[in-house]
């Protein structure tokens, strides 16, 4: 049985976001406010987080990026905004997906569902496929789940890390923002492609050297390359 840690400040909102999860089978723990909720989830090792943006005493943003220092526990940050640069930040200070307010459960529980399928498959691949991707002086230590520019650590985050390692494994194939956006965010998310440019250009600002060409080439109406030289 799958355990979800439920951070939302709307007494309401939450009380029916637990019955609803405990209806489908999960186990669920509710938190009021950001600093409870972050102690919970660095005390117990819940399988997914429904963690709302706007909290008392520490946003949702902070706790995810607090969360993110010390532990990998699937997100997906609750939000009643809903411009681009809002759900860029909640992507990129950790959440893995994200659900606009006011929404519909069965949205919801879909996403749920879809997150912890991915995860668990993205587990058992990573079990079984332990290895290093080279281009040029790149490096990507699946293993570590470490970048590197020659010896030096390049840090990026989940995302950052998941969109170069699928350049770098794809090398001369072109990847649509559509393909990347199933690939880093998965078949059911309803993210749009322009998040993708958004990661792609924080990519480049860190693995690209200044003065040279980028290691990211865009394929002008189709999407994103690294080619052979």
């Amino acid at each position: 049985m799958s355990s979800v840690l439920v951070i939302e400040d709307e007494v309401n909102l939450a009380r029916f976001v637990e019955l609803e999860l405990q209806h489908e089978g999960y186990e669920t723990h509710v938190e009021d406010n950001g600093r409870g909720g972050l102690q919970a989830a660095l005390d117990n090792d819940y399988d997914l987080i429904l963690l709302d943006l706007m909290l008392p005493e520490l946003s949702g943003l902070e706790v995810a990026r607090r969360l993110r220092e010390v532990k990998n526990t699937p997100i997906i940050m609750m939000t009643a905004r809903d411009s681009v640069i809002d759900r860029v930040s909640g992507l990129d200070y950790g959440a893995d997906d994200y659900v606009v307010k006011p929404f519909a459960i069965e949205e919801l529980l879909a996403r749920v569902r879809a997150l912890l399928r991915r995860i668990n498959i993205e587990t058992e691949e990573h079990s079984t496929h332990q290895s290093v991707v080279r281009y040029r002086d790149l490096t990507v230590e699946k293993e570590n789940r470490i970048a590197r520019r020659g010896n030096e650590i390049i840090n990026l985050t989940k995302r950052e890390y998941e969109l170069l390692l699928i350049l770098m494994e794809n090398i001369n194939v072109v990847q649509s923002r559509e393909e990347l956006l199933k690939k880093l965010w998965g078949y059911d998310s309803q993210i749009e492609t322009n998040v993708v440019d958004v990661y792609i250009r924080y990519l480049r600002g860190k693995i690209d050297v200044p003065g040279k060409e980028s290691y990211i080439q865009t394929v002008r109406g189709m999407g994103y390359v690294i080619r052979e030289k």
